[in-house]
């Protein structure tokens, strides 16, 4: 069990990394009642030596941590890396680089969409995680001899899952097949909270331009909100709330108190005077300023049985290819190849993505390829049409 809360501990640990080839990383954190996350340990693992920092210690410096792990020369080994990147960049004002995402690379390898570390390290190494701890209270202190044990499991097992990832992607040349995918991982722009983009995450149906743009004002409003006081976007106001908001666009405390689970103390105080300032910005806009409706492009009559054959043969691709389908082709893909063909423009007809999938996607549509049952197997059929 190895713990650091010291100072000199810390940078001793770091500067025994500096001529890794690759480490491995995780961390734990609680977000429950708050916009960011509070970062409560890091755990990092590198050949022989694996170490659990407590962040939370007093008088702790993390500037040796980031330097490590802004080391371009050692590859940075995260599993579902998205959230720890996420608490690296608030914390450090740059991303972990390089860096390798063993649940992209499982994807890669066969192991299905979005695999868990549990079910991706007892596959890869046969070990078997503890999970009584995953849930426990990393803020607390001190920390019990089990959950610091717990913790760098996640980062010791970590490295062997690695070591066969990297091994299986090395045998079958698929190493080039993760860069789009750690690109986005390794953006700055997948990190930022921008209060302007705020009311994309929010679901909505059949809502005319100016409630959208209401929608749009009110979203960046609690956005700012949230971070200001540091607590969920939920605890401010809910999603319904806001869409119900910006649907009837009430513009005194009278008529915005009567919105579902907004009460009337909240509607008559400061919030409620900011709300209904939000309303007015998004009043306020020209109507030529309004979003135009996204219109779905008209699919050609006869797309549908094309696209489910599509998806056959994606589903047949992958199986034979052992990689997970949401790596190769959206649904959304497959339906625009169904109906446009090469002229559709989406990722599945490029790189290996095309090489996989995308070119027969395309003979399938063109009858230059068929699809037929022989014995228990499906099988892909040259000429179909003996043309």
């Amino acid at each position: 069990m190895t713990l650091i809360t010291k100072q000199n501990e810390l940078a001793d640990f770091c500067h025994s990394l500096a001529n890794e080839r690759f480490i491995t990383v995780d961390t734990e954190f609680m977000r429950e009642n708050t916009y960011w996350p509070i970062l409560c340990l890091v755990q990092v693992a590198g050949t022989d030596d694996a170490a659990a920092i407590d962040v939370m210690a007093p008088g702790i410096d993390l500037a040796p941590l980031f330097d490590l792990m802004k080391n371009k020369s050692i590859l940075k080994v995260f599993h579902a890396a998205r959230q720890d990147m996420e608490i690296f960049y608030h914390l450090m004002g740059a991303l972990p680089a390089p860096i390798f995402d063993s649940q992209v690379a499982a994807m890669v390898c066969g192991f299905g969409d979005q695999v868990s570390y549990e079910n991706l390290i007892s596959k890869l190494t046969k070990a078997r995680i503890d999970k009584s701890s995953r849930f426990t209270d990393w803020a607390r202190r001190p920390l019990s001899e089990k959950q610091i044990t717990y913790a760098l499991s996640d980062v010791t097992h970590l490295r062997d899952a690695y070591r066969k990832l990297e091994k299986n992607l090395e045998k079958s040349g698929r190493s080039g097949w993760l860069g789009a995918e750690m690109d986005i991982l390794t953006s700055p722009a997948t990190y930022e909270a921008d209060p302007e983009q705020a009311h994309k995450r929010i679901k909505t149906r059949g809502a005319k331009p100016r409630a959208m743009i209401i929608l749009k004002e009110l979203a960046a409003w609690r956005e700012l909100e949230a971070q200001r006081r540091d607590m969920p976007r939920g605890r401010i106001l809910r999603d319904d709330a806001l869409v119900e908001i910006a649907m009837h666009a009430p513009t005194t405390a009278e008529a915005l108190g009567r919105t579902r689970g907004l009460s009337e103390r909240v509607a008559s105080g400061n919030q409620g005077r900011e709300i209904i300032e939000a309303i007015k910005r998004g009043q306020a806009i020209p109507d030529d300023q309004l979003p135009k409706p996204q219109k779905r492009p008209e699919m050609p009559s006869g797309t549908g049985p094309v696209t489910e054959l599509m998806k056959v043969l994606l589903k047949l691709k992958c199986e034979e290819q052992d990689v997970a389908q949401k790596l190769v082709a959206s649904a959304s893909d497959i339906e625009k190849i169904a109906a446009f063909g090469e002229e559709s423009g989406v990722a599945a007809l490029e790189g290996w993505r095309f090489e996989l999938f995308g070119r027969d996607a395309l003979r399938i549509r063109t009858g230059e390829l068929g699809l037929a049952i022989r014995g228990d197997k499906l099988v892909l059929l040259e000429n179909p049409n003996g043309g």
